[in-house]
């Protein structure tokens, strides 16, 4: 079936590069359509999940290596950014977080100014998606 080839190279894709609009670009597919398939398919909910963490592995040991190369090249900012992060002598302290400053579900929701239609089926990817810019954005 033509749709289970299309979403087996989107999970493909996704291992490759863990973004999802470049995954739907090179399957010539919707965004619209991936979410609409991960909101009907719990299984393929979950290889999504596995796949976005398997290519974030890859994309991370990709930046390692070339950071490394960096590194053996003299490069000083490759340096510092290495021991910086890496090496306990050099890091920087962290600073401490306070548990109690993430805001609550109900302080998001009054936040976002988010009402009980927005938790309805036709909307709640996009409230999804709003929640979730919100928090990143903390």
């Amino acid at each position: 079936m033509k749709k289970d080839r299309v979403r087996d190279k989107f999970i493909e894709e996704l291992k490759k590069m863990p973004n999802i609009s470049v995954a739907c670009k090179h399957c010539n597919i919707s965004r619209n359509s991936i979410y609409q398939w991960r909101d009907k398919d719990p299984y393929f909910a979950s290889l999504m999940d596995e796949a976005l963490l398997e290519g974030d592995e890859f994309v991370n040991d990709m930046c390692d290596s070339k950071l490394l190369t960096l590194v053996n090249e003299g490069k000083f900012n490759a340096i510092k950014f290495k021991l910086e992060h890496c090496h306990p002598k050099y890091m920087k302290k962290e600073k401490e977080v306070v548990e109690d400053s993430k805001p609550s579900n109900d302080e998001i929701i009054k936040i976002l100014g988010l009402t009980a239609e927005d938790f309805i089926d036709d909307k709640i990817k996009e409230t999804r998606d709003k929640i979730h810019d919100y928090l990143w954005s903390l």
